[in-house]
């Protein structure tokens, strides 16, 4: 299974006894109920991965990663086990199903793949939706963790220094230079010294589909990223990091993400920041 498939691929496999088909929708405000939507209308046999909730809810920063314990038994729960094909999608601005996909093959599942366009597409070609929730049987999910594509705030500090890793943020422009206030409170305004900025809404069609290749390394290089060299992604809270996480998988490359982002480094009083652009 490729790491990026059609909505021809999806219909002609959603059959298959193997298959998992997950709706990774969330939000960063009130206006959408992400588990309304879903039960409104899904792609048939889909379940709702509750992003909000699957994370580390002791922790004052906005979603981060939860214990591999506490990921495995909601995976269970939602009949996503060991052997499993999964594939994601979504309905949100924010392109939440990449946060999805790098948290499961953190968490151990490797063939995990997002759908090109999410329901959006499957909607506009009139395929079939299912209602309410569906019927779920637990599955077995082994309690695994690998931290090689996580990032902490000391590895990102130490990172100043020895410039080991290029830093790529997804925030908008105005964000990351600093001109527009950080919306969190006691947040400073501004980027990681040193990092490059690469808005993550960019690297879409206007359809919502993923621009091809060529067009994601364009811009990659325009950012400034040397995508045959090492690349960790940041963002506000480690959503929208994610997006460029799966960009720079399907290029090839296996970028590391700061899971907790702006949101830990800006409110950080020991951190360095930088104004302006890159």
């Amino acid at each position: 299974m490729d790491a990026l498939v059609t909505t021809e691929w999806l219909a002609n496999e959603l059959t298959a006894t193997d298959l998992r088909v997950v709706d990774a929708s969330y939000f960063s405000d009130a206006s959408r109920d992400a588990a309304a939507e879903y039960e409104a209308g899904h792609i048939p046999g889909a379940v709702f991965m509750d992003l909000g909730e699957i994370a580390d809810l002791s922790n004052p920063l906005p979603s981060m990663l939860p214990s591999p314990e506490k990921f495995a038994s909601r995976m269970q729960s939602l009949g996503l086990g060991d052997g499993s094909r999964i594939v994601l999608y979504d309905d949100s601005p924010l392109h939440t199903s990449a946060r999805a996909w790098w948290m499961l093959r953190t968490f151990g599942a490797h063939d995990v793949a997002i759908l090109d366009g999410g329901i959006a597409k499957w909607k506009a070609e009139g395929r079939a939706l299912a209602t309410g929730k569906e019927s779920l049987r637990h599955r077995h999910f082994t309690v695994w963790a690998d931290d090689k594509g996580v990032r902490t705030l000391d590895q990102m500090k130490a990172n100043l220094d020895s410039a080991a890793e290029q830093v790529v943020d997804a925030r908008s422009a105005a964000r990351f230079t600093g001109e527009e206030p950080d919306p969190r409170p006691a947040t400073h305004a501004g980027h990681i010294p040193g990092s490059k900025n690469l808005h993550y809404a960019t690297l879409f069609n206007a359809d919502g589909t993923w621009k091809s290749p060529d067009d994601l390394k364009a811009a990659f290089d325009a950012a400034g990223i040397d995508l045959s060299k090492p690349v960790v992604a940041t963002c506000g809270s480690g959503i929208t990091a994610g997006v460029l996480v799966f960009a720079a998988h399907l290029l090839g490359n296996d970028a590391a993400l700061y899971d907790g982002s702006w949101s830990e480094w800006g409110a950080d009083r020991t951190t360095p920041k930088a104004m302006g652009a890159a």
